[in-house]
C-alpha cells in the first residue's frame, strides 16, 4: 500500500494530483532511476548514499534518461522535502517509520512513501529460506544490472519465489532484490559488480566496513557450486538490511541468522554515524 502524500521535484502534492504527461518518458520507456530506502522515526538511513548511486546512474546514461536540476537531488533538499511530506499526512508525521523510494525521470525526482511489509519483523527473527536458482538470466559485465532502472519487470516477476540469478557462467550474481553474502571457509564472499549485481547500499556499506562477525569480506565470483561448501548465508538491501538464510538449496545453515544479526549491527552502527 502506498501512502497518498508525495512529492515532485520538492513540492509536497496527493498522489491523485500526478500527471501522467510528467512522466511519459519513465512511463512508456522505463528510462528512469529509482532507489528504495528505510525511514526509521522520520530518519532516512544511508540517504547519501542513495542519492550518489542515483546521480551516477543518470551520469552513466546522460543521453538516454533527462536529469533533473542538479540542486534537487542535493541531500539538503531532499531531507527538506522529505521532512515537509512527513509533516503534510497525519499517517506519515515525524516518527514515520517505513520505506521511501526516490524516482527520477523526465527531468523531475518523484518521492514516494510505503508502511514496512507486514513480515518485515519475521524476517528478521526467522531468516527466509532460498530453495531455488533462476539459471542464466544475467550475462556477465550487463552494466544496466549495475544501475537500479524503472524497467525493473525482469526481477519484480521473480519476487514470489526470490530465485539465487545466476550468470551464463554458473556463478551467483544477485537476488531479485538484494545481494547476497555467503561464508566460505573464513571469509564472507559477495559476487562482484560484474557478475553482475546491482551496486546495493548495504553491500557498500558492508564492504567498507571489511569485516563482519570477525570474517572479512570479500568480493569475488562465487560458482553456484561453491554453496554446497557454504557455513552461513544472508542477503542484504537497504530496507530489511540483512536477512539470514537458514536452509540454502536444500542445505540447512543454522549460523546464518546469528551472522544476519552480526551484519545489522555493523549496519545499524554506520547508519548512526553517517546520519
Amino acid at each position: 500500500m502506498s501512502i497518498p502524500i508525495v512529492s515532485v521535484d520538492g513540492v509536497v502534492q496527493r498522489w491523485e494530483d500526478l500527471r501522467l504527461q510528467d512522466f511519459a518518458q519513465g512511463f512508456f520507456f522505463g528510462a528512469g532511476f529509482f532507489t528504495t530506502f528505510r525511514i526509521d522515526a522520520g530518519r532516512p538511513l544511508f540517504l547519501a548514499r542513495h542519492l550518489a548511486r542515483l546521480r551516477g546512474s543518470l551520469a552513466a546514461f546522460p543521453t538516454a534518461v533527462r536529469a533533473p536540476p542538479p540542486s534537487i537531488l542535493q541531500e539538503d533538499a531532499v531531507r527538506d522535502s522529505l521532512r515537509r511530506c512527513l509533516e503534510a499526512d497525519p499517517l506519515l508525521g515525524q516518527s514515520f517509520t517505513g520505506v521511501g523510494k526516490l524516482a527520477v525521470s523526465d527531468g523531475r525526482v518523484l518521492c514516494t512513501f510505503r508502511p514496512l511489509a507486514p513480515d518485515f519483523e519475521s524476517l528478521r527473527l526467522d531468516g527466509r529460506v532460498l530453495d531455488s536458482v533462476e539459471p542464466g538470466a544475467y550475462r556477465r559485465a550487463e552494466r544496466t544490472v549495475n544501475h537500479k532502472g524503472l524497467a525493473w519487470f525482469r526481477q519484480h516477476a521473480l519476487l514470489p519465489r526470490l530465485p539465487l540469478i545466476t550468470n551464463e557462467a554458473d556463478e551467483v550474481c544477485e537476488l531479485p532484490t538484494a545481494n547476497v553474502f555467503v561464508q566460505l571457509g573464513g571469509a564472507l564472499v559477495t559476487p562482484p559488480l560484474a557478475a553482475p549485481c546491482l551496486p546495493g547500499i548495504a553491500r557498500a556499506v558492508l564492504l567498507d566496513a571489511g569485516h563482519v562477525g570477525g570474517l572479512p569480506v570479500a568480493e569475488r565470483p562465487l560458482p553456484l557450486a561453491e554453496l554446497s561448501r557454504a557455513q552461513a548465508c544472508f542477503f542484504s538491501n537497504a530496507v530489511a538490511l540483512a536477512v539470514g538464510v537458514p536452509h540454502l538449496l536444500g542445505q540447512a545453515l543454522p549460523d546464518s541468522l546469528r551472522l544476519a544479526e552480526e551484519a545489522r549491527a555493523v549496519l545499524e552502527a554506520r547508519a548512526r554515524h553517517e546520519g
